[in-house]
């Protein structure tokens, strides 16, 4: 019976101290435990050393408060085209408030997850299949938005959420993939034909670029052989009408008529003689006694 005694009393000494023991709890940073005392909340403990009351507080909660990602699974959704796709994405969050996190829903992380697929079905609802790819921000926006509604309510923030996939049927994803096909031939001829119809302006504003420069020449050379012209005829009336000043000057000099005269007879005389040849059948005047009223006849006279 002793025994007995000293084993019960044993026991309840053992489970006085594991739950001193217990009562002793050290908080690691970043992280906050919820203390209740008889069911009711009591405090929040941050980090550092902490003694509680044996059998009176108890420790229902600890919440990390450090920023965490918690994947969203693949779901299927339907597109504004009827399209099904598979979704899936990962949210970034964190716990601001302890407290409403413990209580103020039952597991914070399930719930984000649910509202974060409902949302994504809604969202891509309202999308056809093309734009989704394209309004990734708009859909990671509105999400972050319907979290930061309730996010004061369960004590958390979202920070931002990110889709991971966009995963099409494979009959769709291979029309997709036939669409892109067609789309790049189509600009590969497209920046063909551009390509051809520069290299021809290109070709044509050379050749216009030619003709005009060879118009251009042409153009200086005739008007430099205009004004050379000019100025030769110009040289050649100045020269002429020097050549009759000089001639005048010299016939009213005393014997210049005379020496005028003379010169143009003998200049007549000369292409008389020039233009005979022995062959030549010459026509003389039939009087050559009159010689000085012949030479009288054409302006000259005899000397």
């Amino acid at each position: 019976m002793n025994y007995l005694n000293l084993a019960v009393w044993g026991g309840l000494l053992l489970y006085f101290l594991v739950k001193l023991v217990a009562s002793v709890r050290i908080i690691p940073p970043r992280v906050a435990a919820i203390v209740e005392r008889l069911g009711k909340y009591q405090k929040t403990l941050l980090s550092g050393f902490h003694v509680l009351l044996p059998f009176v507080d108890k420790v229902t909660f600890i919440q990390d408060l450090k920023e965490e990602a918690i994947p969203v699974p693949p779901q299927d959704c339907f597109t504004h085209d009827n399209v099904k796709v598979e979704v899936d994405g990962v949210i970034y969050m964190m716990v601001t408030d302890p407290v409403l996190a413990s209580y103020g829903v039952t597991d914070f992380r399930l719930a984000s997850i649910q509202l974060a697929q409902t949302t994504i079905r809604s969202v891509m609802g309202t999308l056809e299949l093309d734009r989704t790819f394209e309004e990734r921000e708009v859909i990671n926006q509105k999400i972050v938005s319907v979290l930061s509604e309730v996010g004061q309510t369960w004590g958390i923030r979202v920070l931002r959420y990110e889709i991971k996939n966009i995963v099409p049927p494979v009959s769709v994803k291979n029309a997709m993939e036939r669409q892109m096909t067609a789309e790049r031939e189509r600009r590969a001829v497209i920046a063909r034909s551009e390509g051809e119809m520069q290299a021809k302006i290109n070709s044509s504003e050379g050749l216009k670029a030619e003709l005009v420069n060879k118009s251009e020449g042409e153009k200086q050379r005739r008007i430099n052989e205009a004004e050379g012209r000019a100025k030769e005829i110009e040289a050649l009336a100045a020269a002429t009408a020097q050549a009759i000043e000089t001639v005048a000057a010299a016939v009213k000099v005393p014997g210049g008529e005379q020496a005028m005269s003379l010169r143009l007879t003998e200049a007549y005389l000369g292409k008389l003689s020039g233009v005979a040849r022995k062959d030549a059948t010459v026509i003389l005047p039939a009087d050559l006694t009159r010689l000085d009223e012949q030479l009288a006849s054409i302006g000259l006279k005899k000397i």
